[in-house]
């Protein structure tokens, strides 16, 4: 009797039976691995733009960060950073500055891959450090003297304008 490497449909052959089931799990894993760096790729050069608005509803922000509501919702009660006010009918209002955290904590989780703990740890010690606060916009070119000349001027304004509110009480 001659034996064959065919198999019937369903079983491995005896030969491949280790074999083939890993070759299938490390391509599996390796199929993942791509997948993942294509989105982690694909997350870095998307470029947000958050509209000039003062308040956004749930919805919006759900949209623009990609995002279920109910992740949004959750986040809220892990990060303290994001409260949003709640309008007279209950619908949360963020503002611009709780899209931003989002959009951060977003990157910090998916992206970076840190924990909750880990992304609440992060914000807080940049909030403390105060890394998100701009630089004041003078250019290192003004001296002293100019500054003390313009603090100098706005005194005189101020006087002017004393002088001007005083005549006006006396008539």
């Amino acid at each position: 009797m001659l034996q064959s490497n065919e198999s019937t449909e369903g079983e491995v052959p005896a030969a491949n039976a280790g074999r083939s089931h890993n070759t299938l799990a490390v391509s599996s894993a390796e199929r993942h691995m791509a997948t993942s760096k294509k989105k982690r790729g694909k997350a870095k050069s998307e470029e947000i733009i958050i509209p000039d608005k003062l308040y956004f509803r749930i919805g919006e922000v759900s949209k623009l960060a990609k995002l279920p509501a109910y992740v949004l919702r959750f986040w809220e009660t892990e990060f303290p950073q994001l409260r949003p006010n709640k309008g007279s009918t209950g619908q949360r209002m963020y503002r611009r500055r709780d899209v931003e955290n989002i959009l951060l904590i977003k990157k910090l989780l998916y992206g970076d891959g840190y924990t909750i703990a880990g992304a609440r740890e992060k914000l807080r010690t940049d909030m403390k450090s105060g890394k998100d606060q701009a630089a004041l916009p003078f250019s290192s070119g003004q001296s002293a003297a100019e500054l003390k000349r313009v603090r100098h001027e706005l005194g005189e304004i101020l006087k002017l304008l004393d002088k001007g509110s005083h005549r006006r009480r006396a008539d």
